[in-house]
């Protein structure tokens, strides 16, 4: 009798610890975002994804929550996506919705940090220097990060022909072939005007040009990616200079270079995997979970 007491108070125990680990975590849905906010907040994350990945996606893939929960940090998984740059009514815009999202849900501004994969990592630091810029939105990020982002459109624009030409595959080809549609269209041809690509691209390394990331010198910047060039070349035809990794790395070189004080980049081996199991070094996976909170934190 007194053993079966003693489970029952221990289960009840348990319960009632679980019932108040619910109560603690406020989860908000939005039609920009859904958000993840512990009682205690001590910093606030917020992630966008790749193209045309939604907050759902985002969250399959990249599930932080509830590590970021136990450690007092929020996270926000943004819908805003479709996007590989930010016209300048556009950035105002993005900063107005997450000026709304800290101030409604009373997150800590200036423990924010920013990041993204893919095109969303470029978002990141857009909106980032943005922000840094405008001190009237409240909002200064202590640190951004870009998962395996392309961040040199000009550059990415002649791999996008190059893939073309090359018809390596239906997939590879498809995409380039998008690309340069969508290029040409809001940017023109690089080799004709490179300026347009000069003031909405992350970096343009052929002419030195970081505007965009101007107001970042003392902001902590991180850039991961998995140079896996074996998959790459077996599936999308191309070599290392074609990679986000390449141009990653040059941009952080070129960053540090000019005095940028806090700039790492981080590559990884074998660790790029979709959420259904596929092996794919462009994936969220790259980024290790526990080590990125702790950079928050530090």
């Amino acid at each position: 009798m007194e053993r079966i007491s003693k489970t029952l108070l221990l289960l009840c125990l348990i319960f009632s610890t679980c019932i108040v680990t619910a109560q603690e975590t406020e989860t908000i849905n939005t039609e920009n975002y859904t958000l993840y906010k512990p009682s205690k907040t001590d910093a606030v994350l917020v992630l966008f994804g790749g193209f045309g990945e939604n907050a759902a996606g985002i969250e399959t893939e990249f599930p932080i929550s509830e590590l970021s929960i136990s450690k007092n940090i929020a996270v926000a998984y943004l819908n805003f996506n479709r996007k590989i740059f930010l016209q300048d009514k556009e950035k105002a815009q993005l900063a107005a919705m997450l000026q709304e999202l800290m101030a409604s849900n009373d997150l800590p501004m200036s423990t924010s940090y920013i990041g993204g994969l893919s095109s969303g990592g470029a978002l990141a630091l857009l909106i980032s220097n943005y922000l840094t810029e405008n001190p009237e939105y409240g909002i200064k990020p202590a640190g951004v990060f870009a998962v395996d982002s392309p961040v040199d459109l000009a550059a990415l624009y002649r791999i996008a022909e190059s893939n073309v030409a090359r018809n390596f595959s239906p997939t590879a080809a498809g995409e380039s072939s998008f690309m340069l549609q969508y290029f040409n269209a809001q940017l023109g041809d690089p080799d004709e005007e490179i300026k347009p690509y000069e003031k909405y691209s992350v970096f343009v390394y052929e002419t030195e040009k970081s505007e965009n990331l101007k107001a970042l010198e003392h902001t902590k910047i991180r850039f991961y990616t998995e140079p896996d060039k074996t998959w790459w070349k077996e599936n999308m035809g191309i070599d290392y200079e074609q990679m986000n990794a390449f141009h990653l790395q040059r941009l952080s070189e070129f960053l540090i270079s000019k005095g940028y004080d806090n700039v790492e980049l981080i590559t990884t081996e074998g660790k790029g995997y979709r959420a259904d199991g596929s092996r794919n070094p462009h994936s969220w996976s790259i980024v290790d979970q526990d080590n990125l909170l702790e950079w928050m934190l530090d």
